[in-house]
């Protein structure tokens, strides 16, 4: 692979995108827990990373960081914000979600923290911090 990001990383990202991915349609096709509009807007986000980093897989592009980066910030900044909510720091007057499912819903909250949108979160963190020590040319694949 001449990118600089290895398919360890490339690989690592993929099964994180796809377990995030399958979790949320789990959550809403078998479970039936109705998505807020926070959440469709992160499931937006990821779900377009599943198909990057497969194509990355099969045929590596030295630009994959390029291509993937923009939907990881933005669906990450939509985590935080989410979380921020979820934990009381921001006002729920000051989400979109003004129909339907209200951004507050807990449907899970196992050990006290861990919920749907603080799952969303650590996906998007573990992808960012996998591009990134990929970027910087750790863990590059031995020829």
């Amino acid at each position: 692979m001449n990118s600089k990001i290895g398919s360890t990383i490339v690989f690592l990202c993929f099964v994180t995108a796809l377990i995030a991915t399958l979790g949320s349609l789990f959550f809403s096709e078998v479970m039936q827990f109705i998505p807020c509009s926070m959440c469709w807007y992160q499931r937006i986000f990821m779900y377009p990373l599943v198909i990057i980093f497969l194509i990355a897989l099969l045929y590596p592009d030295d630009k994959l960081f390029k291509y993937s980066i923009g939907l990881v910030l933005v669906g990450l900044a939509i985590a935080i914000y989410h979380n921020l909510l979820m934990f009381g720091i921001i006002s729920e007057s000051a989400v979109p979600c003004v129909q339907g499912v209200p951004c507050s819903t807990e449907y899970i909250n196992w050990f006290g923290f861990i919920t749907i949108p603080f799952l969303s979160l650590i996906a998007y963190s573990t992808i960012l911090i996998l591009l990134y020590l990929g970027k910087r040319g750790l863990f590059k694949d031995e020829k």
